[in-house]
């Protein structure tokens, strides 16, 4: 039987919110993951390559993942509301998916932009399996004080990332609590670039249910 593939328009805080559904291609969805795209101001989409591999990453995992656009993104309507807004759309579409797949544990994943949303979204959340922060600009002064609950936290970045020095996500990841696992890559760049494959890699690895060790 093929997998599913379902374009979607969903009900948004101010219009509707353009999204993808994608269940895994050879088994039944095992759990359920909402990943966010990158900043909508630097033409960040659900399309964007690395938002696309940790979906295929999951999907390949056994999970069923919606992927969506932002306000003002494609054809998501309303505008750009500073990453505030941007938390409602991302909490809006996140009820879609729970209530297609109420049975399955969900989950959150971010890349960038997308990070950020994910871990001030997902602390709020008690019910939540996990969070996966892709990209996360840790050296940014408002990124500090994101990310600090219980919820389990899988940190993936390149070890070359402009935006986020090593010692920087180091310092950053010391100070949070657990469980957390900080997972590096190498690649080029904070777009994994010459490394997407081994970056899908971790992300199936994760999905799998590689244990998150304690802090």
């Amino acid at each position: 039987m093929p997998r599913r593939i379902e374009s979607l328009l969903i009900d948004g805080p101010v219009g509707k919110l353009e999204a993808l559904l994608e269940e895994p291609e050879d088994q039944s969805p095992n759990a359920a993951w909402l990943v966010c795209h990158p900043h909508p101001l630097h033409g960040g989409t659900m399309h964007n390559k690395v938002v696309y591999r940790i979906a295929r990453g999951m999907r390949r995992a056994g999970a069923v993942v919606l992927r969506f656009n932002y306000r003002g993104v494609n054809r998501s309507e309303g505008k750009y509301d500073d990453g505030v807004g941007e938390i409602e759309d991302a909490r809006a579409a996140l009820e879609v998916l729970r209530s297609r797949y109420p049975e399955l544990p969900f989950s959150l994943a971010g890349f960038s932009f997308g990070s950020r949303i994910i871990l001030k979204l997902g602390c709020e959340l008690a019910d939540l399996s996990r969070l996966i922060a892709v990209g996360f600009p840790a050296s940014y002064q408002d990124s500090r004080e994101l990310g600090r609950c219980e919820t389990p936290k899988v940190f993936i970045l390149s070890r070359h990332d402009e935006f986020c020095p090593v010692p920087a996500m180091e310092a950053y990841f010391a100070a949070l609590p657990g469980p957390k696992q900080l997972i590096w890559v190498e690649a080029r760049d904070h777009f994994f670039t010459g490394a997407l494959d081994e970056f899908e890699e971790e992300v199936f690895r994760v999905g799998s249910g590689v244990t998150v060790p304690p802090s």
